[in-house]
């Protein structure tokens, strides 16, 4: 794998659980260490954070909220970043590309007062629209220019940044978004296709989840197609989606399932879907050869998710995931892009690739300087 020889400091808003492991797999590249600061997140917010760390040294530090995270005047303001920063004494700071993080910018000064670079590391530069968009744009651009290079979750995210043509096209990295190492596990050996066939969702049952598009589409498929569908996991919104599939008898709820027993509904599934946003089990159903069909939505998605092992579907469109899922259910070649799935998360796609691309980014950046 890739090493940084210096000090690397990483700057997050909040520190969700999922990113545990690629913060401690960088930490173990760098000669000198990964330190990390990261604040509370709102509780309307559902974020599960990491409260400890490994390999890396996670500084907690306070986080002031104001108004609402989706809320376009949403601010952050973390407190005693300065002090961390001197403690620390990093070589390379990585920071989120986002300028409602006002402590943020005092950061990047206070780096770039030693001659020491910092990498932003965001999703991309969508358009804006709505109230302010002017400001709210210019605002961004001006952020985005204090810093050094920036790296992105995807290459859709990457030719966003480049058409700001605000970095070099050497200063613009992307490391692809991952979850999950390279797969240990074989892959299952599945027999030929016999409908009905078996559907998977898994994650945290949340509104944004969509999983009400779901059954709505399952119902309306032809009946000799239409599918078994597991629900694996809990949240705040079970009760809502249980009683939403009341009008799709074939689905089964089976709560958060963990170890051998989740590994068993990946392998007798045929098909993994996710209809809504923010699913962190793709790659997982990747790795057990699983077609996927997926909802649009940052943009690392296309990355992930190709003709070659499943489908990508726009977000909210219940005709849209209808006829995705009449082809899917339908496809003879259905075992060869579960197949192909393996082989990106195996190969192209892991926690692995995106901890040596992001340390690629670090170290390019700092020869610069």
């Amino acid at each position: 794998m890739t090493r940084f020889q210096g000090k690397l400091a990483v700057l997050q808003r909040v520190l969700p659980a999922y990113r545990a492991p690629f913060f401690d797999l960088l930490a173990q590249q760098c000669a000198r260490g990964l330190a990390l600061a990261a604040g509370p997140a709102l509780p309307i917010e559902s974020i599960h954070s990491a409260e400890k760390l490994a390999y890396a040294q996670l500084t907690r530090v306070r986080n002031r909220h104001f108004f609402h995270p989706r809320h376009p005047f949403y601010l952050c303001i973390q407190s005693g970043l300065i002090d961390w920063l001197e403690s620390e004494d990093p070589d390379v700071l990585v920071v989120e590309a986002n300028p409602r993080y006002p402590a943020t910018q005092e950061a990047v000064r206070w780096m770039h007062s030693l001659g020491k670079p910092v990498l932003g590391w965001g999703l991309g530069a969508p358009p804006i629209s709505g109230p302010l968009a002017g400001p709210r744009i210019a605002s961004r651009n001006r952020f985005l220019r204090t810093l050094n290079g920036i790296i992105a979750y995807s290459q859709h995210g990457a030719l966003e940044y480049a058409r700001l043509g605000i970095f070099p096209g050497n200063n613009i990295f992307t490391a692809p978004n991952a979850v999950t190492p390279p797969p240990l596990h074989d892959a299952p050996v599945r027999g030929p296709l016999n409908p009905p066939l078996s559907l998977l969702f898994v994650g945290r049952l949340q509104a944004r989840k969509r999983l009400g598009l779901l059954f709505d589409a399952c119902n309306r498929l032809p009946e000799h197609i239409q599918p078994a569908v597991t629900i694996v996991g809990d949240g705040p919104d079970r009760a809502l989606f249980e009683t939403k599939a009341r009008a799709y008898p074939k689905a089964t709820f089976t709560g958060e399932l963990h170890g051998s027993e989740l590994t068993h509904e990946f392998e007798k599934a045929d098909l993994f879907v996710l209809p809504g946003t923010g699913g962190l089990a793709v790659q997982e159903a990747m790795s057990y050869a699983l077609p996927v069909i997926v909802a649009e939505g940052d943009g690392s998605q296309n990355d992930l998710v190709r003709e070659e092992n499943g489908w990508l579907v726009p977000a909210g469109d219940p005709d849209a995931l209808f006829r995705c899922l009449e082809s899917a259910l339908s496809d003879p070649d259905l075992r060869k892009k579960g197949l192909a799935g393996r082989r990106i998360v195996s190969q192209e796609i892991n926690l692995h690739i995106m901890a040596d691309r992001f340390l690629d980014a670090v170290n390019s950046i700092q020869r610069e300087i």
